[in-house]
């Protein structure tokens, strides 16, 4: 009982000494230093501590980049409909929760029976059971001394989030959602799995009924998600699969999203996407001989990979490519044979290049 005590003690001392930027003086006044001129923020702005049955967040322009802390809630829907910094959770039981794009962590600790949608760059788990987590997560998610955790790939919408993405410094193609790794495994067991791929996203965590947050325009639906929802780990349906290759240009996010949508519409899986940026020896590893004709392209910035997967993914990718983007440079796999080592060497750099 002491050493829980101890323990959450600490975290709330922690969470106090986060949003405090004065000096303490003699006499116990408060002086502010003339290299602090920033603006004062209160940490209770940034925080749901010890709430019950209640229906609370925060709306977008909010939290703007601060990091907040969310802890011992009971039974609660919670919305943070902003970016932010990082954030931690910690001793939630029975909770929905939605969480903007946060630029560093998310850590969830001593938590169960909740259900999440998640996009952050690190995502973390310690002493955590029964939780559903639709996640975006640029780096190999971890769990730790966590049981009964379940992952789907992160979709959700409205009309601030792209511009979250970008000012938390996620790109939406950046997802390791399903690559998990547990840093406590147990011979025999499995301590996490993936949800159905039919599983709605809408049935673990509900639109807010609060009056404030309905203001937001939140979709649910699958086909409006900012990001791209992905196959992931899950046993392939076919043997065959396609690389495609958007290089940077004005129009690089919408040719992608275009694509995705006519090859979903074909019956074809998305299996999983990525943005990187390219080097001359990269793009030779990768494109083999065609690489000359697209090295100029690499200069202006990341390219987008899509890997689809399907009967007749090559050909269905080759056409698609030829009558829709015939003014744009793209690659696509020539043949079944040559795909999926195009696959290999493009993610294989990729994860590399992004030390996952």
């Amino acid at each position: 009982m002491g050493c829980c005590f101890s323990k959450q003690a600490k975290r709330k001392e922690s969470a106090k000494e986060s949003g405090e930027q004065l000096q303490q003086v003699d006499g116990g006044e408060s002086k502010q230093y003339s290299w602090d001129k920033r603006e004062k923020v209160d940490p209770k702005d940034y925080m749901f501590n010890g709430l019950k049955d209640e229906t609370i967040g925060r709306l977008p322009d909010k939290v703007a980049g601060q990091q907040f802390v969310i802890q011992e809630c009971q039974n609660c829907n919670i919305y943070i409909f902003d970016h932010s910094a990082t954030i931690t959770i910690d001793d939630c039981t029975n909770c929905r929760i939605f969480l903007g794009p946060v630029k560093g962590s998310v850590f969830f600790r001593d938590c169960k029976d909740c259900k999440c949608i998640v996009a952050c760059q690190q995502f973390r788990t310690r002493d955590c059971r029964k939780m559903d987590i639709f996640l975006c997560c640029s780096t190999q998610p971890i769990i730790e001394s966590s049981t009964g955790m379940k992952f789907g790939c992160f979709q959700f919408y409205y009309p601030e989030l792209a511009a979250q993405f970008k000012d938390a410094g996620l790109s939406i193609f950046n997802n390791t959602w399903s690559n998990i790794h547990d840093f406590t495994p147990v011979s025999g067991e499995t301590n996490w799995s993936l949800l159905p791929n039919d599983c709605k996203i809408q049935d673990c965590v509900p639109l807010p009924d609060n009056e404030e947050l309905k203001t937001v325009r939140v979709s649910m639906d699958v086909n409006r998600s900012i990001v791209p929802v992905t196959w992931g780990q899950r046993q392939k349906k076919s043997d065959e699969s396609c690389l495609v290759v958007f290089f940077a240009g004005d129009y690089t996010i919408a040719n992608a999203r275009k694509m995705i949508d006519e090859m979903i519409g074909k019956g074809l899986s998305l299996i999983q996407t990525k943005e990187v940026t390219m080097k001359l020896e990269d793009a030779k590893r990768v494109f083999k001989e065609q690489a000359t004709e697209f090295l100029p392209l690499l200069e202006h910035g990341s390219v987008v990979a899509l890997e689809f997967n399907g009967e007749g993914a090559v050909e269905t990718c080759q056409t698609v490519t030829s009558s829709i983007f015939s003014g744009t440079k793209v690659f696509v796999s020539e043949s079944k044979t040559s795909s999926s080592h195009d696959i290999d060497n493009f993610y294989n750099f990729a994860d590399i290049q992004m030390g996952i």
